[in-house]
């Protein structure tokens, strides 16, 4: 039985409706993983059911984290806002924490982790700093963007090697003060954190980066998604002998 890994819905608000990249779907089943796209809620109860079917859980991409997720007030820069995103993603990660359920989180989800446990965001970088390198490229995607660099004895360290890495990159808001929670594994040029773990934790970690924009063209991509779907499966097994 392969894990069930719980994917969080993307949302279209002009349409109101769900929707998802075939990519996150894609490269969790080439991991031998079962992706299943969560219905957006914050009904405890509903997320509760949701999250003791999962084997893992996927935070995506998407909207802007709230600011007051953090403590601030939202600037002319921060983009569109999803409060029961925010407000279920949170509730997941909390939950997650407290099972040590295996999280990945790709661009918004490395957001999201870093505030939902006490650091905070550029609201929108081309204006807070000061950096030459391009942080939203256009497409395609599956390109390489800028270099990061892992740092050693870290979980992605353990994943695709210390050193320089290529990674695609499309954000315009990223991690800005740690949570003092969370480590950073991997740094870009202008020293901005490109991937963070959760201390105490057996596999929570976040990349700013798009892995399933790369998978195919670049190998640290599926790599990584492999390392988490092999936690999950760890964690399954784990449960399954309870």
């Amino acid at each position: 039985m392969r894990p069930v890994i719980g994917v969080i819905p993307l949302y279209d608000d002009e349409k109101d409706s769900y929707w998802m990249l075939p990519g996150y779907m894609k490269v969790l089943q080439l991991c031998n993983a079962l992706p299943v796209m969560l219905p957006l809620s914050t009904d405890h109860s509903e997320l509760d059911q949701l999250f003791a079917m999962c084997d893992g859980i996927l935070l995506t991409g998407g909207h802007d984290v709230g600011p007051e997720v953090y403590g601030e007030a939202p600037k002319e820069t921060c983009g569109v806002i999803c409060k029961a995103r925010d407000e279920m993603e949170i509730y997941l990660l909390r939950k997650a924490m407290n099972a040590d359920l295996p999280v990945l989180g790709i661009c918004r989800g490395i957001q999201l982790m870093n505030a939902a446990l006490g650091g905070n965001l550029y609201q929108d970088l081309p204006t807070e700093s000061e950096s030459m390198i391009d942080h939203h490229m256009t497409a395609p995607y599956d390109r390489t963007a800028h270099t990061v660099k892992v740092l050693p004895d870290t979980l992605l360290a353990d994943m695709i090697g210390s050193g320089i890495h290529e990674v695609n990159s499309y954000h315009h808001q990223a991690v800005k003060n740690l949570s003092p929670l969370a480590e950073v594994m991997a740094v870009s040029k202008d020293g901005l954190a490109e991937a963070i773990s959760v201390k105490e934790q057996k596999f929570m970690m976040g990349v700013q980066w798009h892995p399933e924009f790369s998978y195919e063209s670049n190998p640290d991509s599926k790599k990584i998604v492999q390392a988490f779907i092999d936690a999950c499966n760890i964690n399954k097994q784990h449960k399954e002998t309870k």
